[in-house]
Parts: structure tokens; C-alpha cells; sequence
């Protein structure tokens, strides 16, 4: 983990209609060659993120993993399923804390 635990600096990314926060995640860490690691869950309809730059949920406790907040709120469902509209301002996050360190619960 890089010592700000910065991962990824905020930069304006383009997308197409119709595609979503998972979408841009994958292409944003493939083009900055960044370890990412995400299971497809049919049931959901959704795809699940397990890891990113070599951290894992579960890696700082039972808590902890991956989460995301567009503009300011956690959508309370999968990155795979928000599609993306003009101006939205997404986050990708770790949680140790199920989201109480991060400024709020963001559930399961």
C-alpha cells in the first residue's frame, strides 16, 4: 500500500453510454497495470471486487473489503450494476470497519 493509501490519483475517465462503475474500474487498472481481482456472482447479476493492488477483502479483518460511493453515497448494490451518467464523481474504497471508517455502513 503506497503511504498516502492512494492507490489510484483522481483523474477525469470518459465512458460510453451505458457503462457502469465496474467497467471503468477494470479498464482504469488494466491501463495502469494495477493488480486487480473480481468474481462474478450470477446470482446478483453483479461482479464482486476481491482484491486490488494485492489488498483482499478480509485482509484487515472480517470487516474489511472493497466498496464504492458515487457522488458522495454508497448505492447500497453491486459496482457492476450502477450505470454511470455526465458528472459523476466515483470513489472506489477500502473498509476495515464494514464502512464506519470510511464515513458511513455500507452494508452487505
Amino acid at each position: 500500500m503506497p503511504a498516502d493509501g492512494l492507490i489510484y490519483h483522481s483523474d477525469a475517465v470518459e465512458f460510453s453510454d451505458g457503462e457502469n462503475v465496474f467497467d471503468i474500474l477494470q479498464r482504469e487498472t488494466r491501463r495502469e497495470r494495477i493488480h486487480f481481482e473480481y468474481v462474478s456472482t450470477p446470482f446478483f447479476g453483479s461482479e464482486y471486487i476481491k482484491g486490488v493492488n494485492n489488498l483482499y477483502e478480509f485482509d484487515c479483518g472480517e470487516l474489511s473489503g472493497w466498496t464504492y460511493r458515487v457522488n458522495g453515497a454508497v448505492p447500497g448494490y453491486g459496482c457492476s450494476l450502477y450505470i454511470l451518467s455526465p458528472g459523476d464523481i466515483v470513489e472506489i474504497l477500502y473498509t476495515c470497519d464494514l464502512g464506519q471508517d470510511i464515513g458511513g455502513d455500507v452494508g452487505q
